[in-house]
């Protein structure tokens, strides 16, 4: 059984290395030697996680001559703020409860002071 893209997505988004591997690419195409050196590791390392990061469709790699650049490509990060917007709003719902309850109570303890 082969596992959902959205999985996969989150997945490579697991890994603050990845994480921060594809903020770094936000900027721009970089090499495998370019995304290695803020991190205290090798290579060989390095190279792992942009296969995970490949994988899911999160970046591309191509050749040019000597050079084989990295590009983020942002289509799955699509398929993640669609998924978590339901949730999104969910939660503006509650935190619009929350704030007319707490309205409704500043209320009832203005009313209160009026009273004494």
């Amino acid at each position: 059984m082969s596992e959902d893209p959205l999985s996969v997505t989150f997945a490579a988004l697991a890994d603050p290395t990845r994480r921060a591997i594809l903020g770094r690419l936000m900027s721009g195409e970089a090499s495998v030697t370019e995304l290695a050196r803020p991190f205290a590791m090798t290579l060989p390392a390095v190279t792992k996680h942009l296969k995970v990061l490949e994988r899911a469709g999160l970046i591309s790699r191509s050749r040019d001559a000597q050079w084989r650049p990295c590009k983020l490509e942002a289509g799955p990060l699509r398929e993640v703020a669609d998924w978590t917007e339901s949730y999104r709003q969910f939660w503006e719902d509650r935190f619009g409860r929350l704030d007319a309850y707490l309205q409704e109570l500043q209320a009832q303890q203005g009313h209160k002071g009026e009273d004494t």
